[in-house]
């Protein structure tokens, strides 16, 4: 995606007033002229983000038919159905950068467009059901609060809602943990299971550290990001520890303690060569999670046909013309440089 041409001082002219807007906190709206750079990191990230809700059903998803109980059951489709809710706010949001929903996926299925690392986790466990909401939703909580603030106001608005259903997905997930902690020996064996291997990858959640963070530092000078990956993991340890000591789990990390002189708790290294290997799809389910994917987007076909195909007929009833389906490459580029 590029912006219409204009001429050298024209676009100097709206480089200072986006400058300006970033530097005073203020939202860029999809109608204002923006870099291509920063339309292009917004594209990445928004859609990142879209693909991460979307393929993050499935690891829980597989849950809902074996949940131990009808309200179990009726908590984690509600949940799910949550996180498909969140998918579409965010490709809506991506949409208003001038790139359709339908390129986005396509894009993700090609190989050519990322989702959260730890959706590549298998859940073989029911316990794993209130450790994703526990400790993932968690994490994507500490990412995604920051958000609400970022610089692109589509994003923001979209975040506020996301923000308030994942917070209670996470009290969700701690209220499960904390039943099966109540139970039998063999319930509290496998909620410890189960966060002995989600709290390494839940850390990793966060990116790399930020001396390898290839778009930190430009994200968070454009107010995309609000806050480090580093200071972002860091105030997720600081806050899981305590709930993992009400809990009654402990975390594997033999080098986790509390430093009186940072105010922080010490922590180990996660494997970055293991974060590295599921980003490049080496992970234990990336070729299961594309797979299951694409053969539901493949399967839905005819549901996204027959939509337009009644949109086509309401609108001929209507005496209107059909609604284009095409994406204008950059709308909103157009209009802020008129």
């Amino acid at each position: 995606m590029t912006t219409t041409p204009v001429e050298p001082e024209r676009e100097e002219g709206l480089q200072a007033a986006f400058d300006a807007t970033i530097a005073r906190g203020d939202r860029v709206e999809p109608r204002d002229w923006m870099p291509d750079a920063y339309r292009r990191t917004l594209v990445r990230q928004i859609a990142q983000h879209a693909h991460s809700e979307i393929i993050g059903m499935q690891p829980e998803g597989a849950w809902i038919g074996r949940a131990p109980s009808l309200r179990r059951k009726a908590i984690l489709l509600a949940k799910v159905q949550d996180e498909a809710g969140h998918g579409l706010y965010l490709y809506s949001a991506c949409e208003t950068l001038g790139v359709s929903r339908a390129e986005l996926t396509e894009l993700l299925l090609a190989g050519r467009q990322k989702y959260s690392s730890i959706f590549n986790y298998p859940t073989p466990s029911y316990a794993d059901v209130g450790t994703i909401g526990w400790l993932v939703d968690g994490a994507a909580i500490c990412n995604q609060v920051p958000l609400c603030r970022t610089s692109y106001g589509p994003y923001g608005r979209a975040m506020i809602r996301v923000c308030k259903e994942e917070s209670f997905h996470q009290r969700q997930g701690y209220e499960l943990l904390m039943t099966m902690m109540r139970g039998t020996g063999e319930q509290r064996a496998m909620v410890q299971e189960s966060v002995d291997r989600f709290w390494w990858p839940s850390l990793m959640m966060f990116g790399p550290p930020d001396a390898d963070s290839p778009n930190s530092a430009r994200s968070m000078a454009w107010g995309i990001k609000r806050n480090s990956n580093d200071e972002l993991r860091q105030r997720f340890v600081d806050m899981t520890v305590p709930q993992a000591e009400a809990l009654g789990v402990t975390l594997p990390d033999p080098d986790l303690r509390w430093n009186e002189e940072r105010g922080h708790y010490d922590f180990g290294e996660p494997d970055w060569d293991e974060l590295a290997a599921v980003i490049r799809g080496d992970g234990p389910c990336n070729a299961q999670r594309l797979e299951h994917r694409r053969a539901a987007h493949e399967d839905g076909a005819w549901v996204r046909e027959a939509a337009l195909a009644f949109a086509d007929r309401s609108a001929s009833a209507d005496g209107t013309a059909p609604a284009d389906r095409s994406v204008p490459a950059d709308r909103s580029a157009r209009a802020g440089a008129r």
